[in-house]
């Protein structure tokens, strides 16, 4: 018989934390606009208009001041884009600890 170790809930989280790719960056929601959009001050200086696409929106719940994974839009990208992630405020914390986030100011 073998012992596996048993990993904590964090550890758990931050084992499944998803860095930013190219092309993608990370964004702090300012206010939701209605419907499938929000506002979101990106880490890139620019502030999006982004929507939360359909495979997202019934699963994951987004409230202003959450951490959030933006892919903006190949047209309009600095003005639109689209959540790809959303950030537990443990994977937050270790994103700020690792230097992946490097503008945005954000209280959890």
């Amino acid at each position: 018989m073998s012992k596996k170790k048993e990993m904590t809930q964090e550890e758990l989280e931050i084992s499944r934390i998803r860095i930013p790719k190219e092309g993608e960056v990370l964004g702090v929601i300012e206010e939701m606009l209605g419907g499938d959009k929000m506002r979101v001050v990106c880490d890139d200086g620019k502030t999006r208009i982004v929507r939360i696409p359909g495979k997202l929106r019934k699963r994951v719940w987004m409230r202003p001041g959450d951490l959030i994974l933006v892919q903006p839009w190949k047209i309009q990208g600095d003005k639109r884009g689209d959540a790809v992630f959303k950030y537990t405020p443990t994977q937050a914390n270790w994103l700020k600890k690792k230097g992946y986030i490097k503008t945005l100011e954000y209280e959890w």
